[in-house]
């Protein structure tokens, strides 16, 4: 009897890999069905709530060579945060190329920003790195520096724009400038505590949920700052330009610093609505209703909505040859 149940248990045990196999791989093919049936809905949505007409006559307002002047600082941009996972490259030690990295991070962040984090900052990242090769720990490695990034250069900015004064904020508004100065210093103390355990700290390594975390060094930490930092600066930059000549960047630069922190509370992909309210709260005593809505309009345009067009056709190349790519990253680790 001994002898029966010890078999039997032991089958047990050799069918239960099986079983588990079986399920992450129907887990798999769910999450695709799901995924490809949940970006067009949501990019059919963005497309239907758009007012052409409106987007059009903004763009016919410009002269040509500030579209131009435009499109080659959104380039910078898209390029910047591109670096993020390159910069992460480097951090979890993965044999990825960068000619692999660049067009996937870029599919991630148009995505990103026109239909909200969790579908191209998240799920777009696992799908694509994960179907280049790379496990889950790594990327969600990958994609903790990015965010971390991405919110360092944020804080570091908006320290020095908020803690310097730069905005004036309307009579009535609940956060005043006294206490809009006393946020920027917490957010320049939080930053250079960052930078003060990533040089001093003796513990490196933490696990969370069997997730392993690795504080970089201060040279790569100060690499995210400068990367964040100059990120979210082309941003600013970008909707400067289409202002008109008096427009003050340091303003600008915090007005959309402003501006992003509302569109993540809303949770509203793009942050549809959120940054012309507060654009034009902030600065209606300078421009005028129809020059700030041109220039935003023209915002979206360039820094949204053309890079979505490019990442859609980027994204559909990457599923098609993202088993031959595996194949050669395979090949090549083995050798």
């Amino acid at each position: 009897m001994n002898g029966v149940s010890q078999a039997s248990t032991g089958q047990d045990k050799s069918s239960a890999p099986g079983k588990h196999k079986a399920w992450l791989t129907w887990a798999k093919r769910g999450f695709t069905v799901f995924f490809f049936i949940a970006v067009p809905v949501l990019l059919f949505m963005l497309v239907k709530n758009l007012d052409w007409n409106e987007v059009v006559h903004a763009l016919e307002s410009y002269k040509a060579s500030t579209l131009a002047l435009g499109f080659l600082v959104a380039v910078g941009s898209y390029l910047t945060y591109c670096g993020f996972d390159v910069l992460a490259r480097r951090y979890t030690e993965h044999k990825l190329s960068v000619k692999q990295i660049v067009p996937v991070t870029f599919v991630c962040y148009a995505f990103n920003l026109n239909l909200s984090s969790w579908v191209g900052g998240i799920a777009l990242r696992y799908r694509l790195y994960s179907r280049l090769g790379l496990d889950v720990p790594t990327i969600t490695r990958i994609l903790s520096l990015s965010l971390i990034t991405n919110w360092l250069g944020y804080m570091l900015l908006a320290g020095f724009v908020f803690a310097g004064g730069f905005i004036d904020l309307p009579e009535g508004w609940k956060i005043g400038d006294t206490t809009l100065q006393l946020i920027g210093f917490v957010l320049l103390a939080v930053c250079f505590g960052y930078f003060l355990a990533c040089r001093f700290s003796k513990r490196r390594t933490w696990t969370i949920r069997k997730q392993k975390l690795v504080l970089p060094s201060l040279n790569q930490a100060l690499r995210q700052a400068f990367l964040g930092a100059l990120n979210w600066g082309l941003m600013a930059l970008l909707i400067f330009i289409l202002l008109p000549e008096k427009a003050f960047y340091p303003a600008v630069l915090g007005i959309l610093l402003i501006s992003s922190i509302a569109g993540v509370i809303a949770h509203i992909p793009a942050g549809l609505g959120v940054l012309e309210t507060v654009f034009i709260t902030l600065m209606q005593h300078q421009f005028s209703k129809g020059q700030l809505l041109a220039a935003l309009i023209g915002y979206r345009v360039i820094y949204f909505l053309i890079p979505l067009m490019l990442a859609v056709v980027v994204y559909l190349v990457l599923e098609k040859r993202a088993k031959s790519m595996r194949s050669k990253n395979e090949a090549r680790n083995a050798g």
